[in-house]
């Protein structure tokens, strides 16, 4: 029998009795990943940085400082946020391990370290995540925050729960989007993104992608996860304004394959501003090698963007990895 989506709620637009999908058309067509697989190799795509692989790191990482006792948040690469709001500490797709892969020998390679092992974390109470893609939900990274850090709650998406408890972990809320968990005085919300799901050939799509708000009484911080750009993601700015949001910019090119997946910098400018993010800094790049943009692309996108829309750096940064942000 063809599987069936046991959370499948026919009022709801983003729901399909075998599993989830964007309320946008599809732009994808037959036979465009083989095409894009095709394009890039023959252009020799990505680059290396202009400045080659060891400067890049040098300019781009630094290790943490988790000192301190205020509301901050630490970027530790890629989609890895670090996030102390209300006396509760939060990551995001802790996706601290070398390769994006179910495999430890090839696949996606990190170019850049994390900036903390799991061993180096501060004590974790929520762990967030967006979806099921490798580089997002990382199988040794859960696992070992499963095992230093039994007591955290892991908020995910429909569709996650039975994966995380096989692994290990004890305390897993699923939530839709809209859906809303209150955990030590803040508030974290499960909040729409235009993106996918799959870890194997089978699974497409049988679980939900998402991104996250926190509220405290003091803050509010929005992290996108993964997504392309829709008009309804402007919905999320009810929940705001927001302190700081954490908005990919990398993972963007070609346009033509990427749009639907992945916003670029022009469009996460635009999403800064739709949601009325005071601050916000760049996620998803500077690590692994995705798509056709080189590591240092999205940052000089990024400024160009910035100037395009009359924002000052202060405004939306790129920031290095290990970086400190206080709310």
């Amino acid at each position: 029998m063809p599987w069936r989506n046991p959370h499948y709620d026919p009022s709801k637009p983003h729901h399909t009795p075998t599993g989830f999908r964007n309320p946008e058309p599809d732009t994808r067509r037959p036979g465009d990943l083989q095409r894009w697989r095709r394009e890039r190799r023959a252009q020799g795509l990505p680059r290396p940085p202009e400045a080659g692989y060891v400067a890049f790191v040098e300019a781009h990482w630094q290790a943490p400082d988790f000192g301190g006792t205020g509301d901050a948040a630490w970027w530790l690469g890629h989609a890895s946020l670090l996030l102390r709001m209300g006396g509760i500490t939060a990551i995001t797709d802790p996706m601290l391990s070398d390769r994006a892969s179910p495999l430890r020998w090839v696949g996606p390679r990190r170019r850049t370290p994390p900036a903390a092992t799991v061993a180096e974390l501060p004590p974790i109470d929520v762990v967030l995540l967006s979806h099921s893609h490798y580089d997002h939900l990382d199988y040794d990274s859960i696992w070992r925050l499963a095992r230093r850090f039994p007591e955290a709650r892991f908020l995910a998406p429909l569709g996650l729960g039975s994966w995380l408890r096989r692994r290990g972990v004890r305390r897993v809320d699923e939530l839709d989007w809209w859906d809303t968990v209150e955990i030590g005085g803040v508030r974290f919300d499960c909040v729409p993104a235009r993106h996918w799901s799959a870890r194997t050939p089978w699974d497409a799509n049988r679980s939900l992608w998402c991104g996250w708000t926190l509220r405290s009484a003091a803050h509010r911080v929005y992290f996108a996860g993964d997504t392309g750009w829709a008009d309804r993601l402007a919905e999320i700015g009810r929940l705001g304004p927001f302190d700081l949001a954490a908005i990919p910019i990398g993972a963007y090119s070609p346009r033509w394959f990427m749009q639907a997946q992945h916003i670029d910098a022009a469009e996460a400018v635009r999403l800064h501003r739709a949601v009325g993010a005071r601050r916000s800094i760049g996620i998803h790049w500077g690590a692994f090698e995705l798509a056709d943009d080189a590591l240092d692309e999205p940052p000089r996108e990024l400024a160009a963007a910035r100037v395009a829309a009359g924002l000052g750096e202060e405004a939306f940064a790129a920031v290095r990895i290990g970086s400190r942000i206080d709310l």
